[in-house]
Parts: structure tokens; C-alpha cells; sequence
């Protein structure tokens, strides 16, 4: 099933991670109002996941959306951990990225990639969104950035697990699509070399933006395009460093990232160009991406994403990027589809 066919009104789909409560404690009534301010500039496809503070983003995604008809919106969300209902009393490990929900629910949560443990994180998902059915269903985090060198072994348990199970529900007709949601491209990659494995799609997260592609362009981009396996990318403003922000890849910035940031930031003040217009119509420019989903926690936020991708940007700019390195050669941009 392609992505693109299910997505309503557009590419710009909105990414519910902060909803769980990421770096602050957000106020129930912000978060509410950020997901409307979505919808009422015209966001219809909406992503999350239970990791996203221990399930409180799809509970609180599901009451906004609760006052929508539910065939009038796309969602998607993952499996490959199961929020249970006893609360976490010593530290969670999850990987480099262990600290950014401390203000999430605090029930414990086991990763779990099997057959049953896919079947129930879906399930509970439906509950927590107070749904019928989702749309596309993610395999969360199954790369190196959460299982280290384990990675390998935890891939092994979901291509006989997860993949078959999420196959299944495709099949049936339960869902419409089924991939990986990853910030890394070599699981990506491996996947599609899979034989038995045929994924509708990825949700690759910090890893086809403006500043880190080079990656990605090598052999995912174009195997996914050739394979017709779309691109739903996550995390464009490369965890806000591209917005405003201090952080890249969810924590501090290095100097290297700042001053390149300074750099893409002066040639967008040169060109009259918001650097948020820059970052979503890049990510947007390659033939195999499907979506954005940036993710936001206040309302104006969402009216910022809006008008940068309806934002007209001049071709010099485009060129600049280009002649001064700040983007890789092969990298498409919105001027080659002139």
C-alpha cells in the first residue's frame, strides 16, 4: 500500500512526540490546543507511539481527536514496547535517548518484539487512542542507537515476530501499511534486502534533513524509491537545531553543528528564506518522500510549520546551498523538479 495514497490534505502530518511530555511537562490544556491548532490549519495525519511518555501522547492525541470523525484523518502508531500497568521504580535505560520523557507516566515499559508482544502493544494502543483502527503501524526503535551492538539480535526477534504479525494485520486489512519507525538508515536497509519482508514504508526520524543526509542519499533514498517503499520523514528540524533550538540529535549541539546551522542560517537571512521553510521543503524534495511529520508542543509552532511549506523560495538560494557544500551533490532539491 503506498503512503502517500492514505495521506489526507497533503504531506505535512504532525509528530506527537512532544505530547508525551519530551524535555518539559507540558500543560494538558497546551497540549490539546496544539492538536487542534493542527487540525485547524488543515493537518490530517497524525503519528505516535506508546514510548512517547509511557503511552500519555496517544492518550492525550486520542482525546484531542475524539471530537473528529475518524475516517477524516490518517494515524499512525508503533510497536516494540508494552506500557504496563505497574510503575517504574529504578532508572529506565533506553539507550542514548533514556532521558527524554523523565516527565511521562511513570508505568515501566518492556521492549518486546515478538508476535504476542506486537499483537498486545497494538492493542493497547487502540485503547489509549480510544480508536477502532490505525492506519500505519511502525516497528519502533529496532536500531543501534537504543540496543548498541545488540541491535542485530533484537532485528532477528522482530523480522520473525513483529514482521509477520503486522503482515498478517495488512493482509486482513486491519491496517493499511506497515515498516520500520527508526532514527537509523541500516535497518532500513537491511530490510529491504529482506526476501520475506515487504514493508509499505519507513518513518525515518533525524536522518533525511538538511543537516544529516549524506547518509541516507548513499543506498536508502534511492533503493527505497526504486522499491516503492515511501519515506515518512521524522525529526526535520533536526531536533530543533534548524528551529531555534539548542539541541541536535536530542541533546546539546556540538560547535560543528552550530556553525553550520550559522552558516545555512546566513545565506536563508540573505535570501529572505525562514530556515523552517528551508528544512521542510529539503526533506520534502526527494522522490521517495511521502511525509513530514515535525513534532510541536505549541500551537503557534504548528502555524509556523504551515506557512514554511507553503513558503516560495527562490532558486539562488537552492544554489548557494549547493555551491557552498552545505548540501550533498546528489541531494534533490526543490529546484530539480522545475
Amino acid at each position: 500500500m503506498n503512503i502517500r495514497e492514505n495521506l489526507r490534505n497533503g504531506p505535512l502530518g504532525f509528530g506527537a512526540a512532544p505530547l508525551g511530555n519530551m524535555f518539559r511537562n507540558i500543560p494538558e490544556e497546551e497540549a490539546a490546543a496544539t492538536v487542534e491548532a493542527a487540525w485547524q490549519q488543515g493537518t490530517r495525519y497524525f503519528d505516535t507511539a506508546p514510548f512517547y511518555g509511557a503511552g500519555l501522547s496517544e492518550i492525550r492525541l486520542g482525546k484531542a481527536l475524539a471530537k473528529h470523525k475518524r475516517e477524516e484523518y490518517t494515524l499512525s502508531t508503533k510497536v516494540g514496547r508494552v506500557v504496563l500497568d505497574e510503575l517504574e521504580t529504578g532508572d529506565r535505560d533506553f539507550g542514548e535517548k533514556g532521558g527524554l520523557f523523565e516527565f511521562g507516566n511513570p508505568h515501566k515499559m518492556v521492549n518486546d518484539y515478538t508476535e504476542k508482544g506486537t499483537l498486545q502493544s497494538f492493542e493497547d494502543s487502540l485503547k489509549r487512542l480510544g480508536v477502532d483502527h490505525v492506519d500505519f503501524v511502525w516497528i519502533h526503535d529496532l536500531a543501534q542507537d537504543f540496543y548498541g551492538d545488540e541491535w542485530l539480535g533484537v532485528f532477528e526477534i522482530a523480522r520473525k515476530g513483529a514482521f509477520p504479525a503486522l503482515t498478517r494485520l495488512r493482509e486482513q486489512g486491519v491496517i493499511k501499511a506497515w515498516g520500520l519507525g527508526v532514527n537509523r538508515v541500516e535497518p532500513c536497509e537491511l530490510t529491504l534486502g529482506l526476501d520475506n519482508a515487504h514493508p509499505d514504508a519507513f518513518l525515518l526520524a533525524g536522518r533525511y534533513t538538511l543537516l544529516d543526509h549524506e547518509l541516507a542519499l548513499q543506498r536508502l533514498m534511492p533503493q527505497a524509491a526504486a522499491q516503492k517503499v515511501d519515506i515518512v520523514v521524522g525529526g526535520p528540524y533536526s531536533s530543533g537545531v534548524l528551529a531555534g533550538g539548542a539541541n541536535f540529535e536530542y541533546k546539546q549541539a556540538s560547535p560543528e553543528i552550530v556553525a553550520k546551522v550559522e552558516r545555512i542560517k546566513a545565506i536563508a537571512e540573505r535570501h529572505q528564506v525562514p530556515i523552517k521553510a528551508a528544512a521542510l521543503q529539503f526533506s520534502l524534495a526527494h522522490p521517495a518522500s511521502a511525509a513530514v511529520i515535525p513534532g510541536a508542543s505549541r500551537p503557534e509552532r504548528i502555524i509556523e510549520d504551515h506557512a514554511a511549506l507553503k513558503a516560495t523560495i527562490p532558486d539562488d538560494f537552492w544554489h548557494e546551498l549547493r555551491k557552498q557544500g552545505l548540501v550533498a551533490a546528489n541531494a534533490p532539491l526543490p529546484i530539480d523538479r522545475k
